[in-house]
């Protein structure tokens, strides 16, 4: 079964929008919770093609849209609402995840019974993955951790680097979306908030804290996180296993929009190494 863009109403927040991919049964599956990165959402390229491989392999696989990544609900992919997405910052995205979880775990959840809940697994890509490490070292119900071609330091992605006076001055400062075109739009709150959790948000402290199994893949030709980044994590979790994918890219082949029914070489080594994983 694939259920797409159900709706999680949430009180005094934006909803979010999310989907489900499994095989219907009575038999409870474990659970795999995907984090999109920065400038991304959850029926960017291929996404939907791993999902679906992680659902044969009979996982109940759930991808979201963090509530101010610039979609809607009317139009979940690309950027609609660039005020939604100046608004965003990375304890927004913590919150959207415990949400998330708290709700495939609880009793609303229609699916609630196709969940085996003593198997979370969360999987984050590029900046999904740093928020998906710092979750899983405050959730105790997250059970295996996997990064794709995450960031190893928020400090330093460029949101929280450049001029800041012109910046706080301003109140607002512009990055190119090299596909859309788009100037995206992030206000000094992001960095206010940054700075105001800068402990929580270290993802070094928060991978030092780790206590379950953790696999880090990235690609050796990773051109927007470089590969040592994947060195660093590895580094601050000795018991965690690090995977190179050879010749992977940011998105280990994949593009967008994504219009063959079989994931690239790359990125579909990264799914069996994850699922090999999660077993």
């Amino acid at each position: 079964m694939i259920t797409k863009n159900l709706i999680l109403n949430r009180k005094k927040q934006k909803p979010i929008l999310w989907d489900a991919f499994f095989n219907p049964s009575k038999t409870p599956k474990p659970l795999v919770v995907f984090c999109h990165g920065y400038k991304g959402f959850k029926d960017w390229g291929s996404w939907d093609v791993v999902a679906e491989a992680f659902k044969n392999k009979n996982y109940f696989f759930v991808k979201f849209n963090f509530s101010h990544n610039g979609g809607t609900i009317e139009n979940p992919m690309d950027f609609p609402d660039l005020e939604a997405f100046s608004e965003n910052n990375y304890s927004k995205e913590l919150q959207d995840l415990k949400d998330v979880l708290n709700y495939l775990l609880s009793n609303e959840n229609p699916f609630k019974t196709e969940i085996n809940t003593n198997y979370v697994t969360l999987i984050g890509h590029s900046r999904g993955g740093g928020i998906a490490t710092i979750f899983a070292s405050e959730d105790t119900r997250i059970t295996k951790l996997i990064t794709w071609a995450s960031v190893c330091d928020f400090a330093k992605r460029t949101a929280t680097i450049g001029d800041l006076e012109t910046w706080k001055k301003e109140g607002v400062k512009y990055v190119l979306n090299g596909r859309t075109k788009q100037q995206m739009p992030h206000k000094y709150q992001f960095y206010k908030d940054f700075k105001a959790n800068e402990t929580r948000l270290n993802i070094e402290l928060a991978t030092k804290r780790l206590k379950i199994p953790h696999l880090i893949v990235h690609g050796d030709s990773d051109t927007s996180i470089p590969f040592n980044e994947a060195n660093m994590l590895h580094a601050w979790n000795p018991k965690s296993k690090l995977i190179s994918i050879e010749n992977g890219n940011h998105v280990f082949g994949s593009k967008h929009p994504w219009e063959n029914e079989n994931l690239p070489k790359e990125l579909n080594l990264v799914v069996e190494k994850s699922i090999d994983f999660i077993k």
